[in-house]
């Protein structure tokens, strides 16, 4: 077999974006479940945390279906991690800690390999295939494969540095 090293890169390339959306799609069926048994999510809420169970239950719930949409779609992806990874935390270190490796549910296990999914998705980003991909396809610094938010806080770094450009030349224009 005969593989040229662009092919092998390609396939990685889309290898991590089939991971990401799987991720996303992932956390959507969760935020199903947890909306079909939300008693259950308020019992596993309220033994992690003794206060709030309620906001937090509602929450996880939002950011699992919002948050997987943008990661199945690849828009804002590294935001919508960000919001998921807590509660991958506390799922893991508050709620299936105390059960243990290899029990019949498998809930630690099953939630350490979603954070662990997560951290891999917040380091790849978005992705060729991707909504983030398209939406910067113009910008000349699209293959660098950066998020939108990330692009839109390097503009507004730019912007500031040439607003304190102009705040220099006015302050040496009534100095002068």
């Amino acid at each position: 077999m005969n593989l040229k090293l662009p092919d092998i890169e390609e396939s990685k390339e889309l290898s991590m974006d089939l991971l990401r959306a799987y991720v996303g799609i992932a956390l959507i069926g969760k935020g199903i479940y947890f909306i079909q048994n939300l008693t259950e999510l308020f019992e596993l809420t309220s033994t992690a945390v003794s206060y709030g169970d309620f906001i937090i239950s509602h929450y996880i719930i939002f950011a699992h279906i919002v948050g997987g949409l943008c990661i199945a779609a690849g828009l804002l992806t590294r935001i919508a991690v960000l919001a998921n990874l807590p509660i991958l935390f506390g799922a893991v270190t508050f709620v299936h800690l105390q059960e243990g490796f290899f029990t019949v549910g498998q809930g630690l296990e099953v939630s350490m390999l979603m954070f662990f999914l997560l951290c891999v998705t917040l380091y790849h980003g978005s992705g060729r295939w991707s909504v983030d991909y398209y939406i910067n396809k113009g910008d000349p610094n699209h293959e660098t494969n950066m998020d939108n938010i990330i692009n839109f806080s390097e503009y507004l770094i730019l912007k500031d540095l040439q607003n304190k450009e102009k705040s220099d030349e006015n302050d040496q224009d009534k100095a002068a």
